[in-house]
């Protein structure tokens, strides 16, 4: 029996087929929903992008939307979760819910400043202790993923 995930994940603008790819993984082990938003950075034919999650792509439940507000509208009863390392509040410190929507922003920029400033309290960031910049895209939805599912205790 397939088990679901309480939890969405969203990428805005996604990029680098390898991380989208591997995010895609992620969603069929968790049978998690991944909708792509926006301009992709690749085809989702791109062999890059399957070859991360080949053995899986038939097991993902994959939606594309042209923007973020048509997502939101088909959604509107839903709580979107912005992660960006410009947020004030640590992911382990945020209450997730059943039904929260992961946003994350592209590779090279995250996401607007303007959305992170919309929404103070839904945004949330992983802490990074070394002289990095960012993390990896995938490791970064990895883990806000597997602690939201923890939190509602989906993990035991």
């Amino acid at each position: 029996m397939k088990q679901s995930s309480p939890f969405h994940i969203v990428l805005i603008e996604p990029e680098i087929p390898p991380n989208t790819g591997n995010i895609a993984r992620l969603c069929a082990a968790t049978g998690t929903p991944l909708h792509l938003v926006g301009k992709l950075g690749f085809s989702l034919d791109d062999r890059y992008l399957k070859r991360a999650g080949l053995d899986y792509w038939h097991s993902v439940e994959i939606s594309t939307w042209p923007d973020l507000p048509t997502l939101q509208a088909a959604f509107p009863h839903a709580r979107f979760v912005y992660a960006s390392k410009k947020a004030a509040s640590c992911h382990t410190a945020f209450a997730f819910r059943e039904g929260d929507f992961l946003v994350f922003g592209k590779e090279t920029e995250g996401l607007p400043d303007a959305l992170i400033d919309a929404h103070p309290d839904t945004c949330i960031r992983i802490p990074i202790f070394g002289n990095v910049r960012s993390l990896n895209l995938s490791t970064a939805t990895g883990i806000v993923l597997y602690e939201a599912l923890r939190q509602v205790g989906k993990l035991a």
